[in-house]
């Protein structure tokens, strides 16, 4: 059996365990063809999966990974050819990779389950990007709304304020650096809340350059050896603030997932999976 260990990153608010939720609930459920069937769970708490994936079908938010906690999912999973393979990642809190950045410091455990994944998902909330601020722009902006500027003020700065794009390459630089040396090569890139972002006509190709340049332009270059590609996805299926009756209306609750590549469209979480395991 082909064994393949798949990383699940990024930080906190980024999707994670909304993948996992729809993920156990699109495999077990069968409501559509995949790319990977379900075989068996081989490691893990199925009543978690259980719990996530009720809280999916039933439009509710899932409550943020407690800070600390690390639980191993491991799933038999078999492809379109019947062949069997393994699949397993880490449902890890957001807080321990931002920690990363912050503190530059990772925990033993931590550091353990990067170092065996052979596939790499980085969850980036498409809705919410923190983008680069210039000085002079919120000065404008502050006089223009009628605010005092004081001359020469000194304003606190903190690692959390840093742009999105600069914390997820300096993420991917991490585990690339000599304390890491992560072997993973194959890496996903995936655009959670797409359907917030999906009105404005671009690939998800297109929304990483124009929206998140310097993680696009490390990605090209090569520097990270990284085989990537990129992924729009709406787990969720809409907003479940708004749009939660019409969600737990569907027949088939698989249908709400969207998945893109490119100008191809599906519902199947499993293709990235299947790119990574390949």
């Amino acid at each position: 059996m082909t064994e393949r260990s798949t990383v699940i990153c990024g930080l906190p608010g980024s999707g994670k365990t909304t993948f996992l939720a729809a993920l156990w609930h699109l495999i077990t459920a069968r409501e559509i063809d995949t790319a990977l069937r379900f075989g068996s769970l081989r490691n893990g708490d199925s009543a978690h999966l259980n719990a996530i994936a009720s809280r999916w079908r039933n439009a509710e938010a899932q409550e943020r990974t407690a800070v600390g906690s690390l639980r191993l999912v491991s799933m038999n999973l078999v492809a379109g050819d019947d062949s069997p393979m393994r699949l397993t990642f880490p449902d890890l809190s957001g807080e321990a990779y931002r920690r990363m950045w912050e503190e530059r410091d990772c925990d033993a455990d931590v550091a353990d389950v990067l170092i065996a994944g052979q596939g790499v998902i980085l969850f980036i909330h498409a809705d919410e990007i923190q983008a680069p601020l210039w000085v002079v722009d919120v000065t404008d902006l502050t006089r223009r709304m009628g605010l005092p500027v004081e001359e020469g003020q000194e304003i606190p700065w903190s690692p959390r304020l840093a742009p999105t794009q600069v914390q997820l390459v300096e993420f991917l630089q991490l585990l690339r650096s000599p304390a890491l040396d992560v072997r993973a090569q194959r890496l996903a890139v995936m655009l959670s809340a797409w359907d917030k972002v999906a009105s404005e006509g671009r690939t998800p190709e297109t929304f990483l350059n124009e929206r998140l340049p310097l993680l696009d332009q490390y990605l090209r270059s090569g520097a990270g050896r990284w085989d990537w590609r990129t992924y729009g996805v709406s787990a969720q299926g809409g907003d479940f603030a708004t749009d939660a009756e019409t969600l737990r209306a569907k027949d088939r609750p698989s249908t709400r997932i969207q998945v893109v590549a490119g100008t191809q469209e599906s519902h199947d979480l499993t293709e990235p999976l299947a790119w990574l395991m390949g």
